[in-house]
């Protein structure tokens, strides 16, 4: 009985060894997959939200009768790039990407003036009500995307179907000090970088930074 228990056990670890070499390897494989070819865009245009202080830069991708797709972008202050379309498959999805307040190619650039979250998610709304959408079939957020896409869907949850979160940064302290602090790992990984972004913070906003992460 011993030996029989012995055996099991024995099984039973090779078994879970070679269902996590699989799923190693699955991983894998997903992750080495390209992305879709990306094509001209359907459409482009920039949309002044509510506030009329930002007007905010979006294209269309896909197909124009396809399952809504919304990609959030990351940063924050990150924006959009035709590449990012490519994580949808455009024979399916009709794909909306859009650069966030002070973004990319929306104005005005860098603009922190009404720039908060619950600005963004309204920005989202109103894109959509625009666009003729009525539900996102799929939003897909990466890093800070990550974030608000979570709070887009807490917002709105009627008009989200699916989330896909990726590089997933919820912009806890803890992540904060990671990225940011002078003990962080970006600090660490690219110290000369990390020294740049520290000289061209406000003096104010440096000493608070070095206080506090």
């Amino acid at each position: 009985s011993d030996v029989c228990s012995s055996d099991l056990g024995a099984m039973a670890e090779r078994r879970t060894a070679w269902l996590c070499c699989r799923i190693a390897l699955l991983h894998t494989a997903v992750a080495l997959r390209p992305l879709y070819p990306v094509k001209k865009a359907l459409s482009t245009g920039k949309h002044c939200v509510a506030g009329g202080v930002h007007k905010l830069y979006y294209e269309e991708h896909g197909t124009a009768t396809g399952a809504p797709a919304l990609f959030l972008h990351g940063g924050p202050g990150a924006g959009c790039f035709q590449r990012h379309a490519g994580f949808f498959d455009p024979d399916h999805y009709r794909v909306l990407l859009f650069d966030q307040r002070g973004c990319g190619r929306s104005l005005p650039k860098g603009c922190l003036d009404g720039n908060e979250t619950p600005q963004l998610i309204a920005d989202i709304e109103e894109l959509r009500a625009l666009l003729g959408i009525e539900a996102w079939q799929v939003v897909l957020g990466g890093s800070w995307g990550t974030t608000l896409a979570l709070a887009y869907a807490q917002a709105h949850p009627s008009r989200v179907r699916s989330l896909v979160l990726r590089a997933v940064c919820l912009m806890r302290q803890r992540e904060i000090r990671w990225l940011f602090g002078a003990r962080g790992g970006a600090a660490q990984l690219h110290p000369a970088g990390w020294q740049k972004f520290s000289a061209a913070a406000p003096e104010i906003g440096r000493a608070s930074c070095r206080e506090r992460v």
